[in-house]
């Protein structure tokens, strides 16, 4: 059973739209069980009917589509009560209402089950016979285990056939479709998609030059057959014969007649040439797949892994030509911020991601640049709408596709309102983040991407309380040298002197991976991150250390801080290569001082050797969204668990309260980078905890900062009592935001 309902979903892998995938559906289930007929109902919420997408058997005359009533028959049964129905003589069921075009009174043995998603009902897959049947357990075993799995092998399918039709049937209104808020903001712009990461996420394109882009395949066919060779070549010392038939078995596939001619075909007919290729290599692999031999199926496999090499080769030669809309909205499946570092600042206006949620990198990145963005639209067939014009709303987490002269009026209106209120907040900036009984709270800013620009305004920041290097390593084709970030750094603590600067040393893995180390884990946020990995690489590790020292010489308002902190033995560590790092400066006559040190506390077991710890650094610094992560089990990075992740949880407030308490038992100063410190509401519970200072992307210092100025520190600590003596995180969630005062 469990090789049927793979292959099942093996044919419908690749497929690019959804009646083919349903047609492919019903052709093997039908198979499979041995039915006479085997259809798909689609759950058409739009008209409120079930309407008949795929099936098999002769209908009693050419019917384009079917209806049935939703709350009528056995299918409309299937839908209200969500759970499977077999019958050996469907006419005796009380709900058994025959639909005249299928015949259904021929019938007799049905079997009927609903296609999920995320809680919605996306259909029915009906199997029928004309002859009474009791369905045996493993008939129904199998069917049941095959409707569990298609909800989410079609869920893409099925938005991407909802939102092309909503576009045709609404050409005078856009589309509007919501996903995770993950930075504030409106604007308009024009969508331009990252690179696609698979072959079957590759949109349809037009080809402009089908000369040029048939040159374009050619050589990229040519490129990939030059690094198998080479590849080869390379692994002939260690690899046996067997072993080493496989770049061979590579290079047949490059050179097949009928992988050339198809895509050829394809690009004359005007399709794009990664197009062409996508359709000629994926037909290729289910030509493969549906072979009895078992060992030749599995080549399908193979003939994918070469595609996607021959992708990247194609997409390559793309990115040397690229241009960017001038309003450039950046789109993808899953955006990293390797991605957004590739558009010009200058053009950049907003991203939006099928996967991802409000505490990925690339969100925090875009929140430093002020960038609207929303991510989680898993609804979003997101290739279909390459080029359209697209508003943004980042605060309510909704786009619209193609807005109609009136919704572009309407976003304009809402534009100049946030307009209104940020210039409005931004006085603010010439005044200190000071409660209304005196007390003064340091108010710093997260760096990282687009810092040269931030830097400028220093004179409106208390200081930096979190650089982030790693996305200064990320953007280059090669490491930074010493000269580089020693000039870097520099830079940095000169824009901001004498103010303190937090430089947080390099902070890679999980969704912040270094190109040029390519690290397959299957944790990669429980695995080589942080300072794991520059404890492994020393070699890195140092250069980095020995640029900090010099850069901190003439300027010494430098604070190193070390990410992912879970034992005492890594700050030993890493002070100890500070050390060496010092005194390989003095030997080389480069003038260096050591900075202060901090530790920064994300992971759990860190909250718990923070007596040990304070005796190795001078400050702490909590990363709330790593330590709720981390806290709570829960994939920072999961669109489907937004409201599961949540740093106001009632363990998450107790761990910081704790650790601010025995950090101040040990008089170390405590702060909070992480995304919790920008929300008003929550920053103003942190002060009442008794944190010594906070770190934000730019745009939230303001309503923070206005959130303080209208309140006391006996109201933030009473505020803090309620919220530590409170179990529920939606009540939590009520009291903060009732306590926050902004401007009208």
């Amino acid at each position: 059973m469990v090789s049927q309902t793979m292959q099942i979903l093996k044919d419908i892998r690749d497929t690019t739209y959804l009646k083919d995938a349903l047609l492919k559906v019903v052709r093997q289930t039908s198979l499979f069980l041995e039915a006479d007929r085997c259809s798909v109902f689609i759950n058409d919420l739009k008209i409120d009917r079930l309407v008949l997408m795929a099936t098999t058997g002769v209908l009693k005359k050419e019917v384009a589509e079917v209806q049935t009533c939703c709350k009528k028959g056995l299918v409309g049964w299937v839908v209200e009560h969500g759970e499977i129905l077999s019958l050996k003589m469907a006419s005796e069921h009380p709900n058994f209402e025959p639909v005249s075009q299928l015949e259904d009174r021929s019938f007799q043995a049905f079997l009927g089950g609903p296609i999920r998603h995320k809680g919605k009902t996306l259909g029915v897959l009906v199997v029928q016979n004309r002859h009474a049947r009791k369905f045996s357990e493993n008939d129904v075993a199998f069917f049941s285990t095959l409707i569990f799995q298609l909800g989410d092998a079609l869920s893409h399918l099925f938005a991407k056939w909802v939102l092309e039709r909503s576009v045709n049937e609404t050409r005078d209104v856009g589309l509007v479709v919501h996903g995770v808020p993950c930075a504030p903001g409106l604007v308009m712009g024009r969508m331009i998609l990252s690179e696609p990461l698979d072959l079957k996420t590759i949109p349809d394109r037009a080809a402009q030059d089908i000369k040029q882009e048939i040159q374009l395949f050619e050589a990229s066919l040519y490129a990939t057959k030059r690094e198998l060779k080479t590849s080869k070549e390379l692994m002939s010392r260690n690899l046996g014969e067997k072993a080493l038939a496989l770049f061979d078995a590579y290079i047949l596939i490059l050179e097949s007649k009928t992988l050339y001619n198809t895509t050829v075909a394809h690009i004359k007919k005007g399709q794009w040439a990664q197009g062409g290729f996508r359709d000629a290599i994926l037909a290729m692999a289910h030509k493969f797949e549906e072979l009895d031999n078992p060992y030749l199926a599995a080549r399908a496999e193979d003939i994918r892994n070469i595609g996607r090499q021959v992708l990247t080769n194609l997409q390559n030669a793309e990115i040397d030509h690229k241009t960017y809309p001038e309003q450039c909205i950046l789109a993808g499946f899953e955006i990293s911020p390797s991605e957004i570092s590739k558009v010009p600042s200058e053009n950049l206006v907003g991203v939006i991601s099928v996967k991802g949620s409000e505490l990925s990198h690339a969100a925090i990145i875009c929140r430093e640049l002020g960038v609207p963005a929303v991510f989680g639209l898993t609804e979003l067939a997101i290739e279909s709408f390459e080029f359209c014009n697209m508003s943004i709303d980042g605060k309510k987490g909704s786009i619209c596709i193609n807005p109609s002269t009136k919704q572009v009026q309407a976003y304009h209106q809402l534009i100049k309102e946030e307009l209104a209120l940020a210039t409005q907040l931004e006085t603010l900036h010439q005044l200190p983040a000071q409660t209304l009984d005196g007390l003064i709270i340091p108010l710093w800013v997260n760096l990282g991407g687009g810092s040269n620009e931030i830097s400028s305004k220093a004179e409106h920041y208390d200081g930096v309380g979190l650089y982030r290097t790693e996305f200064f390593f990320i953007a280059g084709e090669t490491l930074p040298t010493e000269e580089q970030q020693y000039r870097k750094y520099r830079n940095l603590l000169q824009f901001f002197s004498p103010k303190p600067v937090i430089i947080r040393t390099l902070d890679t893995g999980g969704d912040k991976k270094l190109p040029l180390f390519p690290v397959e884990e299957t944790n990669p946020f429980l695995g080589k991150r942080g300072i794991r990995f520059t404890l492994d690489h020393s070699e890195i590790f140092l250069v980095q250390l020995k640029a900090l020292l010099r850069a901190n010489f003439e300027f010494g308002n430098l604070q190193v801080l070390f990410p992912m902190i879970s034992r005492v033995n890594e700050i030993d560590q890493a002070l100890d290569l500070m050390d060496f790092a010092l005194k390989e400066l003095q030997l080389e006559k480069k003038p260096a001082e050591k900075p202060l040190v901090g530790a920064m506390i994300e992971v759990p077991s860190a909250a718990y050797i923070i007596e040990e710890l304070s005796r190795r650094v001078d400050f702490f610094s909590i990363g709330t969204n790593d330590l709720t992560q981390f806290l709570l089990a829960v994939d920072r990075n999961n669109p489907y668990t937004q409201g599961v992740n949540n740093c106001l949880h009632p363990a998450v407030v107790q761990v910081v309260s704790e650790i601010i308490q025995k950090a101040h038992a040990q008089k170390k100063p405590v702060g909070v980078c992480g995304e919790m410190a920008g929300d008003p509401g929550s920053a103003l519970l942190l002060l009442g905890l008794g944190v010594d200072s906070l770190s934000m992307c730019p745009t939230r210092l303001a309503p923070v900062k206005s959130a303080i100025r209208n309140t006391s520190m006996k109201n933030v600590k009473r505020l803090a009592k309620k919220v530590l003596e409170n179990q529920n995180e939606n009540e939590i969630v009520r009291l903060l935001q009732q306590e926050v005062i902004l401007p009208e």
